[in-house]
């Protein structure tokens, strides 16, 4: 095993979340990647807010295409308040028809990693560290995460990674002027999206087996479940485990439909994908 799987698998057995003994299914969502340009992403996951009969809805990561610091929050009109303000809005309306509580928990991808407890706390938002195992009631286990510091072939990205979750590189990033930290964050973007443009979605690495092999082994759990490539699927990967891909969230050109989407339903029966609640999918 590298040195770069030892770490992952270190980090794994440090969270568990045993979930309440009355909750009968919970719900798996990744890679919306909202932003001012997607209005129809953000107005599907507040119709499946409303709606949905699960106990839990878990977001796994890259809910926003970028976050650029807890403080946006405080300026005026920003889009981060009015998501978040959505977001908490959608929470209330739907425990007013509602016999139980809903839960809605969220762990960080790589686009919004600094997402913090100030927004975690602003939109109702139980954090989770990445990974996470989740003790289910009806017996089962199941590991949850982001995907990509699984991503070990794409060594630049992992390198990129380190740096930018070390606290010097975000205390740094976090005392520049929040126009400065925009600027930083949508030449970031804009280079993302000229490489899937040039060399396609594909040459961003996959998550490798070995290492989720080995971390589902020291969690005791079968299944992961994580977003992060936005390539849908399961994997087998022998022995009884499996990984599952949760699908990204797309607007259509101008915002007004999903192009694709899906919703992973985990209960006693198993895991099942589901469109949204009240989808409005072409």
């Amino acid at each position: 095993m590298t040195l770069a799987e030892e770490r992952h698998v270190d980090a794994i057995a440090a969270s568990a979340w045993t979930l309440p003994a009355h909750w009968q299914a919970v719900e798996f969502i990744a890679d919306l990647h909202l932003a001012e340009d997607t209005p129809a992403s953000l107005a599907a996951l507040v119709t499946h807010l409303q709606h949905t009969d699960a106990d839990a809805v878990l977001l796994l990561g890259d809910i926003f295409e970028v976050w650029i610091g807890d403080d946006s929050l405080a300026e005026p009109g920003s889009f981060e308040a009015r998501a978040i303000a959505a977001l908490m809005a959608a929470l209330v309306a739907a425990q007013r028809t509602r016999a139980r509580p809903l839960a809605l928990a969220f762990l960080v991808g790589n686009r919004d990693f600094l997402f913090g407890p100030s927004a975690c706390m602003a939109a109702g938002l139980q954090a989770l560290v990445d990974p996470t195992v989740l003790i289910a009631p009806w017996g089962e286990r199941l590991l949850v995460a982001h995907g990509d510091a699984w991503c070990l072939d794409d060594t630049a990205y992992q390198a990129f990674r380190t740096q930018v979750r070390s606290a010097a590189w975000q205390d740094s990033f976090l005392a520049r002027p929040l126009a400065e930290r925009r600027a930083i964050a949508r030449q970031l973007r804009e280079a993302s999206e000229a490489r899937k443009q040039s060399e396609g979605v594909e040459s961003y690495g996959d998550l490798d087996d070995r290492a989720v092999r080995t971390a589902l082994q020291q969690s005791g759990a079968r299944t992961l479940v994580h977003g992060h490539t936005h390539r849908p699927a399961r994997h087998d990967l022998g022995g009884g485990l499996s990984r599952w891909v949760l699908s990204d969230w797309h607007d259509l050109p101008g915002g007004h439909a999903l192009q694709r989407a899906d919703v992973l339903r985990w209960s006693a029966t198993g895991l099942a994908r589901r469109p949204p609640c009240g989808d409005n999918l072409s």
